[in-house]
């Protein structure tokens, strides 16, 4: 990060309304805002085309076996300039009242056997490119949290949905950063925020496609650690 943002400025998490970043925004050439859409559908129509139609039903299936309930997850969220919109989801837990209401959590008892799966690869949010398609999300972007979320983290940080000036995004600065999952306290919360934040104020094209492709490895990364550590054999000593 560089000195030169308003993230590093004493009211950037207490001004509702950071002029310094709406500015930022505003001022965004026209040409970023197309390639950037540009590569929204490109990236999402080939992960559709080349992944989908054949990994969502393998997912489908297994998730079916694994436990009662439906296949996907839709849940109200914040989006571009505080509307609200139908993100979508593999179901990663039980059917539950509390799903829109209460944050998953470490070793959360509500997350099912393939939903701790689908969670460490990422594989719980390829419906996403679905919402990138729509208009609704960009490939990268701050993280969409639902509406209580939302509105508690904005307690905390009334500068929060500055972050919302630009489209939500699958995957963003703060997460090739280390900050994804749940947001256990308010230091979480608030980094997420500074990188969310710098973000808005500095997107280019090249920052795009950095993220998206740190974002391809770590997935691909994690994917064959968790198939490598499946068939790592038990050490009978520590039974």
């Amino acid at each position: 990060m560089t000195q030169n943002s308003a993230i590093f400025d004493k009211d950037a998490f207490t001004l509702e309304h950071n002029e310094q970043l709406k500015v930022a925004v505003e001022n965004r050439r026209r040409s970023f805002l197309i390639v950037k859409r540009s590569i929204d559908i490109f990236f999402s129509l080939l992960i559709v085309v080349l992944i989908l139609i054949w990994l969502m039903p393998i997912l489908a299936i297994l998730i079916k076996l694994d436990s009662r309930g439906p296949i996907f997850f839709k849940q109200k969220r914040t989006g571009y300039k505080g509307r609200t919109f139908n993100c979508f989801k593999l179901r990663t837990m039980q059917v539950n009242k509390a799903a829109n209401d209460l944050q998953a959590a470490l070793n959360d008892p509500r997350i099912t056997r393939m939903g701790r799966f689908l969670r460490v690869s990422n594989l719980d949010e390829l419906p996403q490119f679905i919402n990138v398609l729509i208009g609704d999300m960009s490939i990268v972007g701050p993280r969409p949290h639902m509406l209580k979320d939302s509105e508690y983290f904005a307690e905390i940080f009334p500068g929060y949905y500055n972050r919302y000036l630009v489209e939500p995004g699958i995957t963003g600065l703060a997460q090739i950063n280390g900050f994804r999952g749940p947001t256990p306290n308010i230091r979480s919360i608030y980094k997420r925020l500074q990188w969310d934040l710098y973000y808005v104020e500095h997107a280019t094209t090249g920052m795009d496609i950095r993220i998206i492709l740190l974002t391809a490895l770590e997935t691909i990364r994690e994917a064959l650690k968790i198939k490598i550590t499946k068939k790592m054999p038990h050490n009978r000593d520590q039974s």
